[in-house]
């Protein structure tokens, strides 16, 4: 990088082109029949990063015995609530968490501006749930009158990301095969290519797994705010380290074993807990390059959306693993690898084809 690089990050660098047609609309079956391209960051130089082209089913052959897979078990919450307001109109609640006060949820609620706090709005199961207070974020205070689980079971609709036009994969589609307990308002989507059977070829293997909880939040649907990367700020989303995965984690540092995290929630909830972090809280890292990991040795992910604090995360994963490159080397490497991946037929997020970052 040049002496007149600017020293602050501009979120106009972290963009670029994506067709509309790489974006998957619908997931491939089996699930670990999806690509994976492997991008080894210390075999890569900067904008030319070293890659190898799999299936995501051939995972084992980059995996060893003694690694532990860390996934995120949250399952994704049927949190899209079609409504009626009392005056006959419509409306639309995205349930996002609930609160600290556990008697009321976090929302995005449609047509916001309009609706009054304290306004009563039908849901399609006859259920009634009131509205409350603006939250900031353009969010919502939210109170159901039956449990919300049961409601969300009755009236809701999976919250699929709004560039997937393509309603018709079942519900479970959206969901890990090692998805417990729900609290997402969109999948942990790196968990998606797993199938049981790939998961008990790496434990033939000797690759061992652990979960934590992190239930993704408010930011899956943000773009970046501002002219600068640092002038974004994350939401906070709860996470859970069970003690069994700490223990877990230790072991694989003992026997010499790396810690490979499945997406980007998980790598926020270990670096979280590397921080300074306890084992259960709410987590608000922003992670932007450059960012001195201490708790991953490999990544896997899917592809990104341009201008978006996923990317950042990931380019920094890059430059941490390349020798004295700054954090635009590490995007120009990253982004390299992304247009290879387009031009290979790659697909595109949620749905689509998947990375390990070694």
């Amino acid at each position: 990088m040049s002496s007149t690089q600017p020293t602050r990050l501009r979120v106009d660098d972290f963009d670029y082109e994506l067709p509309p047609a790489a974006i998957a609309q619908v997931p491939i079956e089996p699930r670990d029949a999806s690509r994976l391209l492997v991008l080894d960051r210390r075999r890569s130089k900067p904008g030319e990063p070293h890659l190898s082209h799999l299936t995501f089913a051939e995972l084992v052959s980059r995996l060893r015995a003694g690694d532990l897979l860390v996934t995120n078990d949250s399952r994704v919450l049927p949190a899209r609530l079609a409504a009626m307001r009392s005056s006959g109109g419509q409306a639309e609640v995205l349930v996002l968490r609930v609160m600290p006060d556990a008697a009321r949820w976090e929302a995005l609620v449609r047509p916001s501006r309009r609706i009054d706090v304290g306004e009563r709005l039908t849901l399609r199961s006859g259920d009634v749930l009131e509205v409350g207070e603006r939250l900031g974020d353009g969010t919502r205070a939210i109170r159901f009158y039956r449990d919300p689980l049961a409601v969300m079971a009755d009236a809701g609709e999976m919250p699929l990301p709004p560039y997937i036009s393509d309603r018709s994969s079942p519900a479970e589609r959206y969901q890990t095969v090692f998805a417990r307990p729900p609290g997402s308002a969109a999948a942990p989507t790196a968990g998606l290519h797993f199938t049981p059977r790939l998961l008990e070829e790496l434990t033939a293997q000797g690759v061992r797994r652990a979960n934590l909880t992190l239930h993704v939040g408010l930011d899956t649907f943000r773009p970046l705010e501002g002219s600068y990367v640092d002038e974004h700020h994350i939401h906070r989303e709860w996470y859970e380290i069970p003690l069994a995965t700490r223990r877990a984690i230790a072991a694989a540092r003992r026997r010499g074993g790396r810690v490979v995290a499945v997406g980007t929630t998980t790598v926020r909830v270990l670096e979280t807990r590397a921080a300074g972090g306890g084992p259960a809280g709410w987590s608000d890292l922003y992670i932007t390059p450059p960012y001195g990991f201490a708790a991953v040795d490999a990544l896997i992910t899917n592809f990104h959306l341009p201008r978006s604090s996923l990317l950042l995360l990931v380019t920094a994963w890059v430059q941490a693993g390349m020798r004295d490159a700054t954090p635009y080397e590490a995007r120009d490497t990253l982004l390299a690898a992304y247009r290879v991946a387009l031009e290979a037929g790659y697909r595109f997020f949620s749905f689509g084809d998947a990375m390990l970052i070694l």
